[in-house]
C-alpha cells in the first residue's frame, strides 16, 4: 500500500477504551458501554476532529511551512487546537472573551498555546477581532472553527471505527448516545455509523439541554433556529445555530433528540463522579444521566437487559470537584444529613424534566411532552 502524505503527520489522538458499565447498566436495566472521550490528550473528544483539520492543514502546504492556528473557543476546542499544534511543532493562538475564567486561562496556556488573547465581551467580538486583526496580520494564519468543518466531523467519525473493533466480539451497538451543541460530534458519530455498519442501522439518541437547544428547536421548527442566547450552565452546548448538516442527520428515521433540564445533566455529573470516578462537564453530564431518570427507556421502551446502548463521555476541561458538589448542594440544598440528601436526590430526578423530540419519516416533528412520571418511576 502506498501511504499518503497525512499518513507521515502523527495523529494528535487516541484510540480510548470502551468498557461495559456495572452500575450505569443496573441504573439503565440495559447493557451500558463508555467510549471514554475524556481520555484524549485535549480532554475531550474535540482531540480527534481538531486534530484531524489541523493535520490536512500541515498536509496541504508546502514542508516547512510556518503555519500557525487560530481559534476564537475558551473551551474545548480551543484546548484540543492548542494541544495538537504544540504536538505537531507549530504555534497556536486562542482569542476569548473578558468573561472567561482564570481556570481556562490557565489550562489554554498549559496545553501549549503561544499566545491567549483575551478581547471582548462574547464569542463573537473574540471570533471578530481573531479574523479581522489576528488573522489579517498573519499570512500564515489558519482559522480553526469549533465543529463546522468536514475534516473535523471526518476526525470525529473514527471512534466509531474504534467501536465497532471493541464491540466485535459482542455484536453492534443497538443505541449511541452523544450530547449535541454545534452538531460536529454527531455528525461525525453519523457519517461513522454509515460507514462502519451501514446507514439507519443504529439508533442514535442526541441529548441536549434547555437553553442550548438549538438542534431541537430546530426539529420542532421543521427549519434552523438561531437561539437568542446560551442559558444553559452546559457551556460546551452553547453554539446558537447548529450545523446545517447536524439537521439534516436529525431528521433520519433512526434518530432522536431528548432535551434535559440542567439540573439533570449536574446530577449526571455527580451521579458518574460518584460511581465511576470520573469527572464530566454538564454538557457530557446529559447524556450520562439518561442512565438515572429513566428517560432512556421513555424514549426507547423496548429496551431489554440485553440492548447495548454506548455513551460517548465527550469529557470536557471546564470542571472541577468543587464545581461538581456546587452542582450538587445547588439542587439538592446543601447541609442535609447524608439520609435527607438521598431523598433530595430522588426529588431531583423526579422533577427534572424532559422533551423528546421525534423525527418523522414524513417530516413532521412532535414534542411528546414532559417525562416526569418516568422519571419518578425510575
Amino acid at each position: 500500500m502506498v501511504s499518503s502524505p497525512i499518513d507521515d503527520i502523527p495523529r494528535t489522538w487516541r484510540e480510548t477504551p470502551l468498557v461495559e458499565s456495572a452500575a450505569l447498566s443496573r441504573e439503565a436495566k440495559c447493557r451500558i458501554f463508555l467510549k471514554l472521550e475524556n481520555m484524549q490528550p485535549s480532554g475531550s473528544f474535540k482531540s480527534r476532529g481538531i486534530g484531524n483539520l489541523i493535520r490536512h492543514h500541515i498536509e496541504s502546504h508546502a514542508p516547512g511551512t510556518p503555519l500557525h492556528f487560530y481559534s476564537s473557543s475558551s473551551g474545548n476546542a480551543g484546548l484540543a487546537c492548542a494541544t495538537a499544534a504544540k504536538t505537531l511543532g507549530y504555534q497556536a493562538t486562542i482569542v476569548v472573551g473578558q468573561n472567561t475564567k482564570p481556570l481556562m486561562m490557565e489550562k489554554l496556556r498549559l496545553a501549549g498555546a503561544t499566545r491567549v488573547v483575551q478581547f471582548g465581551a462574547s464569542w463573537f467580538e473574540a471570533d471578530k477581532h481573531l479574523r479581522e486583526v489576528e488573522l489579517a496580520n498573519d499570512p500564515n494564519g489558519v482559522y480553526v472553527p469549533p465543529f463546522e468543518h468536514p475534516k473535523i466531523w471526518e476526525g470525529a467519525s473514527t471512534m466509531i471505527d474504534e467501536i465497532g473493533e471493541q464491540m466485535a466480539d459482542v455484536g453492534k451497538p443497538d443505541i449511541i448516545v452523544c450530547s449535541v451543541g454545534g452538531g460536529g460530534l454527531f455528525i461525525g458519530v453519523m457519517q461513522g455509523l454509515d460507514r462502519v455498519y451501514g446507514p439507519d442501522s443504529t439508533k442514535v439518541l442526541a441529548v441536549e439541554t434547555a437553553g442550548a437547544d438549538a438542534l431541537s428547536k430546530s426539529l420542532l421548527a421543521d427549519k434552523l433556529v438561531t437561539l437568542p442566547a446560551i442559558t444553559s450552565i452546559a457551556a460546551s452546548l452553547g453554539a446558537l445555530r447548529v450545523s446545517e448538516t447536524a439537521f439534516k442527520h436529525a431528521q433520519r428515521p433512526n434518530v432522536d433528540a431528548l432535551v434535559l433540564e440542567d439540573r439533570a445533566a449536574a446530577m449526571g455529573c455527580w451521579r458518574f463522579l460518584d460511581d465511576e470516578r470520573i469527572m464530566v462537564e454538564p454538557s457530557c453530564g446529559a447524556s450520562i444521566a439518561v442512565c438515572y431518570g429513566n428517560w432512556l427507556r421513555s424514549v426507547y421502551p423496548d429496551l431489554t437487559p440485553e440492548t447495548k446502548v454506548v455513551i460517548v463521555v465527550c469529557g470536557g476541561s471546564a470542571i472541577t470537584f468543587n464545581t461538581i458538589m456546587e452542582y450538587k448542594f445547588t439542587y439538592i440544598r446543601g447541609g442535609e444529613e447524608e439520609a435527607e440528601m438521598e431523598k433530595a436526590l430522588d426529588a431531583v430526578i423526579a422533577g427534572a424534566k424532559a422533551t423528546n423530540v421525534k423525527s418523522h419519516p414524513n417530516g413532521d416533528h412532535q414534542e411528546t411532552g414532559s417525562l416526569e412520571r418516568a422519571a419518578a418511576e425510575a
